[in-house]
């Protein structure tokens, strides 16, 4: 045997990787609510063993620590990342598409529903004594309330549609800042593990990245092998990617930038000025499939697939913001038209001309008087911010100038706001009684072939329905992409999470380890002791 203290230095190895064992655990205890960390463990083996001068053999020289891992299972991080940016984008639905659904306010008394009957009981009181001044009021002030309730849905989808394009600016900050990050980490682990040690607690903090990131928009990720170390480990490179465009490259970072849109390039007619569209900074478009990112854009840009105002852009197929703002614009204009001039429209493209508003006759009209006053009861709201008059409305021209109207500029004309007398309900001149236009215009209210989807009620009915049904889709589908995600997290927990009671249990185990290997050096010193000291005594 080699050595004369080679005892010694056998129970040191032992005393060592205890010790070093023991720092792990405390590690892991330290760290055991730390968001990503996951649980370390020290790789200890044999040391190498030493042949004996008589040639029967070899003999072990003690243990030792050739390293530090980390446990992690890649593939429970892969499936993470990529179920996660699907609950991203159905969570960011969920919440905004909750937002629209609570504007219809439905059912309540303050409703469409309730609106538009309040509107129409008062045609029908106005119709038990149509020269009653005071009536002819309450009919002008629901026509008001009615216009306005469409002029408030408008703005307020025209300000979601700000809030969530600001929303996607703040997560391209976020996206650039957690690119950035994570090249600066890349960085870091390449130089600490240079010399061949594992840089766990640093990939830690790249994974926790990583995992915010995937839930914004998606990535794929890869850590490639690239060449040798100086110490013959592995050379990797580390690379998210987001629709196959680079974001991350090691140690560089391709960051994602915002342009407004002119007034040429917008998606949608309907679409508020200024929206950002999303490109890298190399100039190329970026092309946003998930995350959270997808579901802001989806609800900002969404008009159901329709063709965009160049003529040959589409705009996404998911019913967003445009498509709710683009009905309303059709049931003013379709309402307003059926209201004013008694035209509608069949599905199978046939006109029905009834007898509409401007077909009646004023209540102080003589009875010489041979046409109707022509008094538009609907227009909208003009570039001085007041109602146009009838004369003004017709001005306007085009092929239809109810395609003029918007629901956030629909309004009672100028003439009904300045006159009650202009409120048209007979079909012929003097006749106060009379009767016909307004009996017409009340029998509109119930009219099926004003819309494809029926009368006035049942299409905003439907309207309501369909933001109703996504938005229950959007509910489930986040809550079952939250159960897989919930799952995945589990069996990461199970793999890499600490665990108190398990750490304890080796705390005692190494701690009896040192013990004994201290206790050994303690009986080796004795016998050295015996031989050096007291042989020949």
């Amino acid at each position: 045997m080699r050595g004369s203290f080679f005892g010694l230095n056998v129970a040191l190895t032992g005393l060592y990787s205890a010790q070093r064992n023991l720092n792990v655990v405390n590690h892991n205890i330290s760290n055991a609510n730390t968001p990503g960390f996951s649980r370390q463990y020290a790789v200890q083996s044999a040391a190498t063993p030493i042949p004996l001068y008589d040639g029967t053999g070899m003999v072990g020289t003690g243990s030792e620590v050739v390293g530090v891992k980390r446990m992690r299972d890649e593939f429970l991080d892969y499936k993470y990342w990529s179920e996660n940016k699907t609950y991203g984008e159905w969570l960011a639905k969920q919440e905004l598409l909750a937002d629209l659904e609570a504007t219809f306010n439905e059912p309540s008394n303050s409703g469409f529903t309730a609106v538009i009957g309040d509107f129409y009981n008062a045609l029908q009181e106005l119709s038990k004594d149509p020269g009653n001044q005071s009536v002819r009021a309450l009919v002008r002030q629901q026509g008001i309330t009615l216009a306005k309730y469409f002029n408030n849905l408008a703005s307020h989808y025209e300000k979601l549609q700000a809030d969530v394009n600001q929303r996607i600016q703040i997560k391209v900050d976020e996206i650039n800042s957690l690119a950035s990050q994570i090249q600066q980490l890349n960085r870091q682990i390449y130089i600490s593990e240079l010399d061949g040690n594992a840089a766990n607690d640093l990939r830690d903090r790249r994974t926790l990245l990583v995992d915010k990131l995937s839930q914004i928009v998606n990535i794929e990720t890869n850590e490639i092998i690239v060449g040798k170390l100086p110490n013959g480990e592995n050379a990797t490179r580390f690379s998210i990617t987001i629709s196959g465009h680079t974001l991350v490259d090691h140690f560089t970072v391709n960051k994602l930038v915002l342009k407004q849109r002119d007034a040429d390039s917008k998606l949608n007619a309907e679409d508020i000025p200024n929206l950002y569209d999303i490109y890298w900074d190399d100039g190329n478009s970026a092309i946003i499939r998930g995350g959270e990112l997808r579901g802001y854009l989806d609800i900002r840009d969404g008009n159901d697939g329709k063709v965009g105002i160049d003529g040959s852009t589409l705009s996404p197929s998911y019913k967003g913001i445009p498509y709710y703002i683009r009905k309303l614009n059709e049931f003013v204009r379709v309402f307003a038209k059926a209201f004013n001039e008694g035209q509608i429209v069949n599905r199978d493209g046939t006109v029905t001309d009834l007898l509409g508003h401007a077909d009646g006759y004023r209540p102080d009209s003589g009875a010489g008087d041979t046409s109707p006053a022509g008094i538009r009861f609907f227009t909208m709201i003009g570039n001085d911010g007041k109602p146009m008059s009838s004369a003004d409305f017709l001005n306007l021209g085009g092929s239809d100038i109810y395609e003029n109207i918007t629901a956030k500029l629909f309004a009672v004309s100028f003439d009904v706001m300045d006159d009650l007398n202009a409120i048209c309900t007979s079909g012929a001149s003097g006749e106060l009684e009379n009767k016909d236009v307004l009996d017409s215009i009340l029998k509109m209210r119930h009219n099926t072939h004003m819309f494809s989807e029926g009368a006035p009620e049942d299409f905003m009915k439907s309207l309501v329905a369909t933001i109703g049904i996504d938005s229950q889709q959007a509910i489930r589908y986040s809550d079952n992409q939250k159960a897989i995600v919930n799952q995945i997290v589990s069996r990461r927990m199970s793999v890499s999470g600490v665990s108190i009671d398990e750490e304890v249990t080796n705390l005692v185990k190494f701690q009896n380890a040192y013990n004994a290997s201290a206790r050994m050096i303690t009986t080796m010193a004795e016998i050295y002791d015996t031989l050096i000291n007291r042989m020949g005594v």
